[in-house]
């Protein structure tokens, strides 16, 4: 089973960048890879920002629409989430968890594992990881930017 790990920091405090994970209307806003949240396919979304577990988040990214549903929440400290629709993979399983740095920022680190599905999917080992790393990356940037 592929799997990837990444991580990140920023100055930002860990409540900064939960804030920005717990949102997912505001995941395009500081991900670089998703184009926007498409909320009618999207379901259990927060009006105040805070998606619980069971909320299913949809992003589009060029033509394609991804889905993730949220597994866990532990407030500042980890979130988790599985493929809800995916074409490319299956079976999709991800964490990211948070720590406080010595100097008061955030550690960002973003895990996870997958089975390909036929076609495209073979492909996924060999991007997945870089695009996640852009993803951490962009929000440790993001959350620093507002602190």
């Amino acid at each position: 089973m592929p799997r990837y790990h990444v991580s990140a920091t920023t100055s930002a405090p860990v409540s900064a960048v939960w804030a920005l994970l717990a949102d997912g209307r505001a995941w395009p806003r500081w991900s670089t890879g998703l184009d926007e949240l498409v909320e009618e396919r999207s379901s259990g979304l927060a009006s105040d920002g805070r998606d619980g577990v069971g909320a299913v988040r949809a992003f589009r990214t060029g033509r394609t629409v991804t889905g993730e549903r949220l597994t866990e929440l532990v407030p500042e400290e980890r979130m988790s989430y599985e493929d809800a629709f995916n074409l490319a993979m299956k079976d999709y399983r991800t964490a990211i968890e948070l720590a406080t740095t010595p100097e008061g920022g955030a550690r960002i680190e973003w895990h996870g594992t997958w089975r390909a599905r036929p076609g495209i999917g073979w492909l996924t080992p060999l991007f997945i990881p870089m695009i996640m790393q852009r993803m951490a990356d962009d929000l440790a940037s993001y959350a620093q930017r507002l602190d």
